[in-house]
C-alpha cells in the first residue's frame, strides 16, 4: 500500500509538521463526504454495532479534533465553511441529512465531544460561521443528551462538554445543568483507583480496565480539556490537574525511547490516540513532575510517538484513508464500535495544534526520552504492571485486569502475562492453538488438544516480593481457574529480571487440583500451554525464518530447538522460552488437613515453535510463538483389583521467557543474553493463603 504523503514523510519537528500530518490526514475524507457535508461514510464499508447514520456522523465529527491546523490560514477558509455547512446540515431536524434524534445509549453522544471540543476550542472562527437558526438546530440538538440515559462508563464525559459549551457558547444557565453535571462527576470520580488512574467503569468483579482507553484518551484526557475550558471550577481543576501529575510520573514509561507505545486493551484502532494525554497536558497548560518536568519532554514523547507511527504505512488504504488495525488492516482486532470512521478518535492528539505557533510548547527543544537514572523496572500499582524500560526490550508484565463485556479478543487485550512495544501481541482468529495465538498466555485443553480454554479473569491478585542478586523486587501473582466446575486452578507469579537477566522475565505455576476433577472432566489428564512472545517470522528477504541445526546454530535469522526450549530470530528481534522447573528448588507447602502427599501428574513436557494463524499479531502479519507444552496424567493406585485416583496437592512449573529487540538504540549479542539464564533455587509457599517465596541466582 502506498505513503501518505504529509504523513509517511513528516519529520514531526514542529508546530508545521503537525499541521502538514492532519491535513494530510483528513483531505482523503472530502471524496467520501456527503452533498451537504454532514456524513462521512468511507468506503469499502463496514459497519459497526449502531446505526449508519451515526457511523456517518463519526467522519464528520471527530476530524474537527484537528481543527487547530485549520484556523490560522485564511486558505483554509473555505474548510471551515464546508465543515460548518456540514454542521447545519447535521442539525437541521427538517433536512435531508439530519442526524437524528439521540436515544438513550445512543452513538450520537460520543460524537460530541469532537463538537464541542471544536467549538471551544475556536469559538471566534466557527460561531460566525453559524446563522441563528443553525446555532438554535445545535443547541436544541445537543440538549438531547441531557434527556437520555447513558452508560456508567467515560461516556459521561460527553455529556459534561455538551453542558459546558451549552453554558459557555449558549447562554445556557449554570442552573439548568448543575444537578445532571454534578452528578456526571460523581460518577467519574467513583472510577478513580489511585496514583492518577482511574479504571472505566468502577473497578469490580465485573471489569477491572485501566488502559489507554480509559487513561490518555478518555477519562485523563476528558479531565484535562475541562482543566483547560472550565469556568468557576476551582475544586474540580484542581482535583484533575493534581491527577494528571501523578498520572505523568509512570505514563511515560509505556512510551520507548524510538516513540513506540506498549499496544495493551482495546480500542487499538485509535492508534496515536495513545499519546492524547500528553497533548492535552500541554493544552491544559500544567507543569508535570519530574521526570516529565519539562516542556520540551511531553513534546518529544509526543513527536517520537507521531515518527513511530509514520514509519508504518500500510495502515493507509490505497486512497490514503486510514483503515481499521493497527500498523496494517486487521479486522480481528476491531470492537464492535468500531466503523471505518471511528479510526479519526487518532486525531485527539492532534488538539495540541490548539496552541498558537508562539506557545512555549512549539518554541521550546525537544527533550531526549526521560530514563537515565530511573529504574530499570518499575511498579505501577494501579493497573497492576510491572513496565520494563531497558534498551533490550520495552515491555511491560501484567496479573489482574480483566472485563467481562463482550468486546472482541477481550481476554487477549487484558489477560496476557506481558505485552511488549515492539512484539505487541496476539488477537485470536478461530478456535484452534494456532488461531487462538497464545502469545504471553496459559491455555488448557482435557479433551487431547480439541478444544482449549485461554486465561482470563484472574483471581487472587497481589504484589509479593522475590530476592534476585540479594536485592528484593516485586512480584505479580494471580491465580486462574479454567472451568468453574471443575477443581483445577493455576496459580502464577510473575518475576521481572532485566536488571539482573536482560531480556528475561520468569512465570512461576502451581499448579492444584482435586480427587474430585480427576474422576470428571481430568479424567484423562490435560494439557497445559505456556506462551512466550510473537516472534516476526519472515527474514529480511521475505522468507520464512528457517530452522536451525546446531552446526548453524549462530545464524542471524531461524528457530533453534534446545533441550526444552526454542528460540526464534528474526532482522525484528528475537524470543525464546525454556523450561526452567527444578525440583530440587521445591520446597513443599504446608499440608493442608485432609490433603494426600503431593504427587506427580506430569508426564512430558516439550518446548515448541506455533505457527500462529497469520494476521493475528497487531504489529507483525506473520509470526511464530515460542511455547512450553506440558502434559498431565493423574496419578492412579490400585485397591481391591481396582483403581482410584490419588489426592493431589500441587505441581511446580517454571518458565523462563526470553525477549530482545534489534533497533537503533540496541544491537547486542543475542546469543550471549539468551545463553544467561537465571536459575530459582528456592521456592516455597509458606502455606496453602500464605506469602509465596523466591530465590533467583
Amino acid at each position: 500500500m502506498p505513503s501518505l504523503l504529509g504523513f509517511t514523510d513528516n519529520a514531526f519537528l514542529n508546530r508545521s509538521d503537525l499541521v502538514t500530518a492532519a491535513k494530510a490526514l483528513v483531505r482523503p475524507l472530502e471524496s467520501y463526504r456527503s452533498d451537504l457535508g454532514a456524513r462521512v461514510k468511507i468506503r469499502p464499508a463496514t459497519v459497526a454495532g449502531f446505526d449508519d447514520v451515526a457511523a456517518q456522523l463519526e467522519g464528520f465529527s471527530r476530524p474537527l479534533l484537528a481543527i487547530g491546523a485549520f484556523i490560522n490560514d485564511e486558505r483554509d477558509n473555505l474548510v471551515l465553511l464546508r465543515w460548518m455547512k456540514g454542521l447545519a446540515a447535521g442539525v437541521d431536524p427538517d433536512g435531508v441529512e439530519y442526524w437524528g434524534d439521540m436515544t438513550d445509549f445512543d452513538q450520537r453522544m460520543v460524537e460530541t465531544e469532537s463538537i464541542c471540543l471544536a467549538l471551544l476550542t475556536a469559538p471566534d472562527h466557527l460561531l460566525p460561521l453559524l446563522d441563528d437558526k443553525t446555532k438554535n438546530n445545535l443547541k436544541v440538538w445537543m440538549r438531547q443528551i441531557n434527556q437520555h440515559d447513558m452508560p456508567p462508563n467515560n461516556w459521561r464525559w460527553f455529556r459534561i462538554f455538551v453542558n459546558l459549551t451549552l453554558m459557555r457558547l449558549f447562554d445556557v444557565p449554570r442552573s439548568e445543568v448543575r444537578d445532571i453535571m454534578d452528578a456526571d462527576f460523581d460518577l467519574l470520580d467513583s472510577f478513580y483507583i489511585e496514583d492518577g488512574w482511574s479504571s472505566d467503569g468502577k473497578w469490580s468483579h465485573e471489569r477491572k480496565q485501566a488502559d489507554y482507553y480509559s487513561g490518555s484518551f478518555a477519562i485523563q484526557f476528558a479531565q484535562l480539556m475541562y482543566v483547560r475550558f472550565a469556568v468557576d471550577d476551582d475544586s474540580r481543576v484542581e482535583k484533575y490537574t493534581q491527577q494528571a501529575k501523578e498520572f505523568a510520573t509512570n505514563y511515560w514509561r509505556y512510551f520507548n525511547e524510538d516513540g513506540a507505545a506498549i499496544p495493551f486493551g482495546r480500542s487499538l484502532t485509535y492508534r496515536f490516540a495513545f499519546s492524547a494525554f500528553w497533548a492535552a497536558a500541554a493544552v491544559a497548560g500544567i507543569e508535570l513532575p519530574n521526570p516529565v518536568h519539562e516542556l520540551g519532554s511531553v513534546k518529544g514523547l509526543v513527536l517520537r510517538h507521531l515518527r513511530w507511527w509514520s514509519k508504518h504505512t500500510d495502515m493507509f488504504s490505497s486512497d490514503g484513508i486510514l483503515n481499521i488495525g493497527f500498523t496494517y488492516p486487521n479486522m480481528y482486532l476491531c470492537e464492535d464500535y468500531n466503523s471505518p470512521q471511528s479510526v479519526f478518535w487518532c486525531l485527539k492528539t492532534f488538539v495540541v495544534l490548539g496552541l498558537p505557533e508562539d506557545h512555549p510548547f512549539w518554541t521550546c527543544e525537544e527533550a531526549p526520552y526521560p530514563q537515565n537514572s530511573l529504574a530499570t523496572t518499575q511498579l505501577i500499582k494501579a493497573p497492576h504492571h510491572l513496565v520494563n524500560n531497558s534498551k533490550e526490550h520495552h515491555f511491560l508484565l501484567s496479573s489482574a485486569q480483566m472485563t467481562n463485556k463482550l468486546h472482541k479478543a477481550k481476554d487477549a487485550k487484558y489477560c496476557k502475562f506481558a505485552y511488549s512495544s515492539a512484539f505487541g501481541f496476539s488477537v485470536p482468529t478461530g478456535p484452534s492453538l494456532a488461531q487462538m495465538a497464545p502469545d504471553n498466555t496459559l491455555c488448557v485443553s482435557n479433551d487431547g488438544g480439541e478444544s482449549w480454554k485461554v486465561r482470563n479473569n484472574p483471581i487472587n491478585t497481589c504484589v509479593e516480593r522475590v530476592i534476585i542478586g540479594g536485592t528484593e523486587g516485586p512480584v505479580l501473582t494471580s491465580s486462574w481457574r479454567p472451568w468453574k466446575n471443575v477443581d483445577l486452578q493455576i496459580e502464577t507469579s510473575l518475576i521481572p529480571l532485566a536488571q539482573s537477566y536482560p531480556g528475561w522475565h520468569i512465570r512461576i505455576h502451581r499448579i492444584l487440583w482435586a480427587q474430585e476433577g480427576e474422576r470428571t472432566a481430568l479424567a484423562d489428564g490435560f494439557q497445559l500451554i505456556d506462551g512466550g512472545f510473537a516472534i516476526p517470522a519472515f527474514t529480511a528477504t521475505g522468507h520464512h525464518i528457517p530452522e536451525l541445526s546446531p552446526e548453524n546454530a549462530s545464524a542471524a535469522e531461524g528457530c533453534l530447538k534446545g533441550n526444552k526450549s526454542y528460540l526464534a530470530k528474526s532482522a525484528f528481534g528475537a524470543g525464546g522460552i525454556v523450561d526452567l522447573t527444578n525440583t530440587s528448588a521445591i520446597q513443599p507447602s504446608v499440608p493442608q488437613e485432609g490433603v494426600g502427599e503431593a504427587v506427580e501428574g506430569l508426564v512430558a513436557s516439550e518446548a515448541q515453535i506455533l505457527r500462529a494463524d497469520p494476521n493475528s499479531n497487531l504489529i507483525h502479519p506473520r509470526t511464530f510463538i515460542p511455547i512450553l507444552k506440558h502434559e498431565f496424567v493423574p496419578s492412579r493406585t490400585e485397591e481391591m483389583g481396582a483403581f482410584h485416583s490419588t489426592p493431589f496437592k500441587e505441581t511446580w512449573l517454571v518458565s523462563g521467557v526470553f525477549a530482545v529487540s534489534l533497533s537503533e538504540y540496541w544491537s547486542g549479542d543475542i546469543s550471549k543474553l539468551w545463553a544467561n539464564r537465571p536459575r530459582i533455587s528456592v521456592m516455597n509457599r509458606q502455606s496453602s493463603s500464605g506469602s509465596l517465596r523466591f530465590k533467583v541466582e
